[in-house]
């Protein structure tokens, strides 16, 4: 097959990897630069263009669209699929899974765990806001924010307020939750390929922070998961329409409850933490679902 790899860098290690893995299975593979793409919005023949040449001929879409190009590599991807082009995940799947409200919300109807979160807009609800997460510390979280970045802890009810305050004062958008203390400062990252969990690691946060990502300095190594914790984790993903993710969870009293869900998730990490091969396992799934597919029509 001929599959395109939507990439801004292809010096990162998820971006070799699925270019290795993918050459290895006979397919071709073509590293594009997402924001370097542009296009052709026509009724009759959608297209786009990449360094003055028309893409087209493609069987697949491997979409890892980074959180600071959503609204664009979205949009790269709806022409894709216009273009009767397979995607690994869909372009609505993304936006909705990037909507950290949208995504709690969606999880919280479907019955799925989730930490006790709270969400204003008025500073004068902020005690009520947090009288109803509960006693402190709290996690105050950027919806825009990733990798651990945008998050910071509140050791007390008086220091959440005038964080929040500050938040609110330059119109940033964040949620408001409980700090999962029997956690002890470490989560789950569970990658999920084609409904079924396929490699899990628990990320432990590095000496003096509560934040478990790799990015922010903490380790990882392979966990065998509960069957409880495995079943959310595939739940989580089938809600956000997600093929292939990355479901960060959290071990609470109460149970698994889910951090997030991830559209492009990092392969480094668990690869390295569990001797699994996920980028070929993603081919395979690929090629399972590319002899089924059929594109959507256009109205």
């Amino acid at each position: 097959m001929k599959i395109a790899l939507l990439s801004r860098n292809p010096k990162l290690y998820s971006t070799k990897r699925l270019l290795q893995a993918g050459k290895e299975r006979g397919h071709t593979v073509h590293v594009i630069n997402t924001l370097q793409c542009y296009m052709s919005i026509a009724t009759d023949n959608p297209s786009i263009h990449y360094k003055g040449k028309t893409l087209d001929g493609y069987d697949a879409v491997i979409p890892r669209i980074g959180a600071s190009v959503s609204f664009y590599g979205t949009a790269v991807l709806r022409q894709f699929e216009m273009m009767g082009v397979m995607p690994v995940n869909e372009s609505v799947a993304i936006s909705r899974s990037r909507d950290k409200l949208r995504s709690l919300q969606l999880l919280s109807r479907k019955g799925i765990g989730l930490p006790m979160t709270g969400f204003a807009h008025y500073p004068d609800d902020i005690p009520d806001l947090l009288n109803m997460i509960g006693a402190s510390p709290y996690v105050i979280k950027l919806l825009e924010g990733t990798q651990g970045i945008g998050v910071v802890l509140a050791e007390s009810k008086k220091s959440a307020e005038g964080m929040i305050e500050a938040f609110m004062g330059i119109n940033a958008n964040i949620l408001v939750q409980e700090f999962v203390k029997e956690a002890n400062a470490s989560d789950l990252r569970c990658f999920v390929v084609d409904g079924k969990v396929i490699a899990a690691m628990e990320r432990r946060a590095a000496a003096g922070d509560f934040r478990s990502n790799l990015h922010r300095g903490g380790t990882a190594h392979n966990v065998r998961l509960t069957p409880e914790e495995k079943q959310t984790a595939e739940k989580a993903a089938k809600v956000m329409g997600l093929s292939v993710a990355g479901v960060d969870l959290m071990r609470s009293n109460k149970g698994p409850v889910v951090l997030e869900v991830n559209s492009s998730p990092g392969l480094e990490g668990i690869e390295r933490s569990t001797g699994i091969d996920v980028a070929t396992e993603i081919f395979k799934f690929i090629e399972r679902r590319h002899k089924t597919f059929k594109p959507k029509k256009r109205p």
